[in-house]
């Protein structure tokens, strides 16, 4: 019997001899004064570029052209850049800092969603494109991997296109094939595709971050998750959500638990449901495989992914952008910081302005509260004169930080600066308030009582006995105008039965009682309904601690359309608990004899109850 041998393959290039070469020999194709286009992020072609470097005569005049770069330009042993060649970038990052600094890099502060069509007119010249590129398919197409973003339109404009053709590259899905007949030469290579694998964080203000990004997106939301870490960070507390979706610039690691335990199934997309819609990949070898000839992906141009008008049209679509400053107004930074450039621009504006069109959508905006070292805040009274406002303060819905979430999309002046002064850390809380005071933001009887951290743990749903749910949370000083709109809402035998007196309105002073305290002898809760951008205080409780007792004075308020559902029970419940964890004896409460509500609400504490009757109240002891 005559075994069969196995019939070896044959080289894919073996057709296409004429255009293969070596590195070193096609960049001597260049000439002087030519505008190189790089191929981005992870696809980057660093044989070619080592070989470009390593020319003993560089072309005179020579500029390289890229989105962004990783691990493509060497440094030396104090971190300087030692490239040789002249910039123009879209986007700062590790490979381009030192660079910048050193004089070598022109950032352009573009979205790079727009950078296609400046090409593709002229406007942003490109002469040579140099591209890394997966091997031909049997029809002479060559995928390009695992970066698509803005090469198809260099490649389109290029009057010399190099590639690099790399076994290793994976064949993406989507609008990625290139025909090697508009490829000038061919440099094969066998070198691993760039990885960059994210390290789960371990500080624990990036954790909290994390955790309340992924606590405001819905079941069904589509996702953009952009360049910052906090984005990816967000991914790994998504596990108990259904049927999410991708549709982003970016596509890392962090996807692939969430398609392992089923979260991922794009089911609720509006447009290209079922599938993780994307424009690079930057994570691992296990990712690139897994992208590798699969119909799951579907890789388009960056101008593609990012119009605004599609994005808008996704169901729930949420935007994740990561900041570096923030002005008390809502004026926000993300490419620069203390007067360095940072990042880019990339396409977070396209994608913001799309989720807030899209039903449902979120555009979000995170960043930690001061710098690494603590020492710097990056909530700021106005941005530094070398900070840009890259997103402008109407177009900003969320921003999150590790004190909390603030929702500043059509409110005033006054309420931004009051909400973000509460997401600053607390040692910077008193100078920010004193500023923006001085700049007319607050008024001048304003005051801060709250220098603690938000105790988001402290955050609980309650389902009531018809249904519907609330959200029982510490109260904010920002939470005044839903106070005041619960206050109106209240009959006037409710108002009488509160304050012991007929008012008409509340005060300036007597809002800020009920919110803006101290968590230290005062406490206040609030109930709200609804998503966080419409949400509406229904119900508010405090109490004030009398040091000399250790008994504090408590107070309720409940919407009338709230009333009789237990709500009032499962707030006296929380209060109850809250106290009894800082060791409190107990509360007290001066009640109006035919306020019925209440004394029952009293009696059904479940503790000892002792009631003393005056005239016409009841003074209630409530003993944990």
């Amino acid at each position: 019997m005559f075994s069969k041998k196995p019939r070896k393959k044959a080289d894919p290039l073996l057709a296409y001899a004429n255009q293969v070469t070596t590195a070193e020999l096609a960049v001597k194709h260049i000439r002087r004064g030519n505008h190189v286009f790089v191929g981005s992020g992870c696809a980057a072609p660093v044989t070619l570029l080592q070989a470009l470097e390593a020319m003993p005569a560089l072309p005179a005049d020579l500029e390289l052209l890229h989105f962004f770069t990783i691990k493509a330009f060497d440094h030396d042993a104090q971190g300087l850049s030692t490239t040789r060649l002249k910039h123009r970038t879209f986007f700062v990052g590790s490979d381009m800092r030192a660079a910048v600094k050193q004089g070598m890099v022109e950032y352009v502060p573009i979205s790079i969603a727009r950078v296609p069509d400046m090409i593709l007119l002229g406007r942003i010249p490109v002469d040579v494109a140099l591209v890394q590129v997966s091997v031909p398919d049997e029809f002479g197409y060559v995928s390009l991997g695992v970066s698509v973003d803005i090469i198809p339109a260099a490649v389109a404009r290029a009057k010399l296109v190099i590639a690099e053709v790399n076994p290793n590259m994976p064949r993406s899905m989507g609008d990625t094939t290139l025909h090697v007949s508009r490829i000038h030469y061919l440099v094969p290579v066998n070198t691993p595709i760039t990885e960059l694998q994210r390290v789960p964080a371990q500080e624990k203000d990036v954790q909290r971050i994390a955790r309340y990004i992924a606590g405001i997106i819905d079941d069904g939301s589509t996702l953009q998750i952009g360049m910052g870490q906090l984005a990816h960070e967000a991914l790994q507390y998504l596990t108990d959500r259904k049927d999410l979706g991708i549709h982003s610039d970016v596509v890392s690691d962090a996807i692939i638990p969430l398609l392992e335990n089923g979260n991922l199934t794009g089911a609720q997309k509006t447009r290209h449901p079922f599938k993780i819609v994307a424009s690079m990949a930057l994570g691992s070898r296990r990712l690139y495989d897994l992208i590798d000839h699969n119909p799951l992906f579907s890789f388009q141009p960056i101008d593609s992914i990012c119009n605004p008008i599609a994005i808008s049209k996704q169901y729930k679509m949420v935007s994740i952008a990561q900041a570096f400053a923030i002005d008390l107004t809502g004026q926000v930074c993300i490419d620069q910081f203390g007067g360095e450039f940072y990042g880019g621009i990339g396409c977070q504006g396209e994608f913001l302005l799309g989720a807030a069109q899209s039903p449902g959508g979120k555009p979000i905006i995170c960043m930690t509260s001061t710098t690494e070292d603590g020492q710097v805040s990056r909530i700021r009274p106005s941005l530094l004169e070398a900070e840009s406002a890259t997103i402008a303060r109407t177009d900003v819905h969320y921003v999150v930080t590790e004190y909390g979430i603030a929702y500043l999309f059509g409110k005033s002046i006054r309420q931004r600066a009051t909400a973000l002064i509460e997401l600053a850390h607390p040692k910077f809380r008193p100078e920010l308030f004193a500023k923006a005071q001085a700049m007319g933001y607050l008024s001048a009887e304003q005051t801060l009582h709250n220098l603690q951290a938000y105790p988001v743990e402290e955050e609980q749903t309650v389902l009531l006995k018809d249904n519907r749910t609330v959200l029982l949370r510490p109260a904010r000083s920002s939470d005044a105008q839903g106070i005041r709109e619960l206050f109106h809402q209240l009959s006037d035998a409710d108002v009488y039965t509160r304050f012991f007196r007929h008012v008409r309105g509340l005060s300036d002073a007597e809002v800020e009682r009920l919110c803006n305290v101290n968590y230290d002898n005062e406490v206040a809760f609030v109930a709200t309904s609804g998503d966080l951008e419409e949400a509406s205080i229904v119900a508010q409780s405090c109490y004030f601690i009398d040091p000399t007792t250790n008994l504090a004075d408590v107070a309720y308020m409940v919407h009338p359309d709230w009333q009789s559902c237990g709500l009032g029970s499962a707030l006296q419940a929380c209060m109850i608990k809250h106290a009894t964890m800082r060791g409190l004896r107990g509360f007290v409460a001066d009640v109006l004899l035919d306020n019925d509500r209440m004394l029952r609400l009293a009696r059904n504490s479940s503790h000892h109850v002792q009631a003393e009757k005056n005239q016409d109240t009841v003074h209630i002891t409530i003993v944990f």
